[in-house]
């Protein structure tokens, strides 16, 4: 005979608090039952018509949030490539000529999108970047890794020495947290470059976390029209 599973007593007070069922009763019931029965099947309790009104509406709420769960699933956006990541963000960024906008995918464990932030928003040749706003939101995200972007209004897409320094900066501060910066995505005009794609993102941390605001200005160089996604640049 199988043994039942054990329930922590804050199981027990959550479902009584749910349906109205007393603890008592419940935990009588899950000694040799599974308790989950008591959802899918109420009359194992002989539950009052208040408390059957209860768990049908708690059965409804489950069904629901299901089904929402599911259809959310099929919808969020997973990063499989640089290039997928790329074409994310030029479609966010790819428009914006007149300011420099920095902007943060924060995501799950299968490379899914959580959320994304635009974490700061200048002039056309400078942005502040402020790290601990970015840890704040992927300490509440609850996120394993994390994409940046930004854009140059000028056109160029090869990174300054700025970005470099500012994705240092980024790595520094969430390698200690276990979170990984998985690439940052530089968006000028129509097109778009990866620094984890061209080797130009750092391969771990080289000093201590600073979380100090971050200035980047402008651009590395005059706009290269001839550089294309996936060409090593020429700084």
């Amino acid at each position: 005979m199988t043994r039942p599973v054990k329930y922590s007593d804050d199981f027990f007070k959550s479902l009584n608090a749910l349906t109205g069922i007393p603890i008592r009763k419940i935990q009588a019931y899950a000694k040799e039952n599974n308790p989950f029965n008591i959802l899918e099947h109420p009359m194992v309790v002989e539950p009052t018509d208040k408390q059957l009104e209860k768990i049908s509406k708690l059965n409804e709420f489950i069904a629901s949030y299901s089904v929402l769960r599911m259809e959310e699933d099929q919808k969020r956006i997973k990063f499989a490539s640089p290039d997928d990541s790329g074409q994310y963000f030029l479609s966010l960024l790819g428009g914006m000529r007149d300011r420099e906008r920095f902007m943060v995918a924060f995501l799950d464990n299968s490379n899914s999108i959580i959320e994304t932030r635009t974490v700061s928003e200048g002039t056309v040749n400078m942005a502040i970047v402020h790290p601990r706003d970015i840890l704040k939101i992927a300490i509440a995200n609850d996120c394993t890794s994390l994409i940046l972007s930004h854009n140059h209004p000028g056109g160029s897409i090869n990174p300054s020495m700025e970005d470099k320094a500012l994705t240092q900066r980024i790595v520094d501060i969430f390698h200690p947290l276990n979170i990984k910066v998985l690439d940052h995505i530089i968006v000028g005009g129509t097109k778009f470059s990866s620094m984890a794609e061209n080797g130009y993102l750092p391969n771990g941390p080289q000093g201590k976390a600073k979380y100090d605001p971050i200035q980047l200005n402008g651009e590395a160089n005059e706009p290269n029209e001839d550089y294309e996604f996936g060409e090593e640049p020429d700084l």
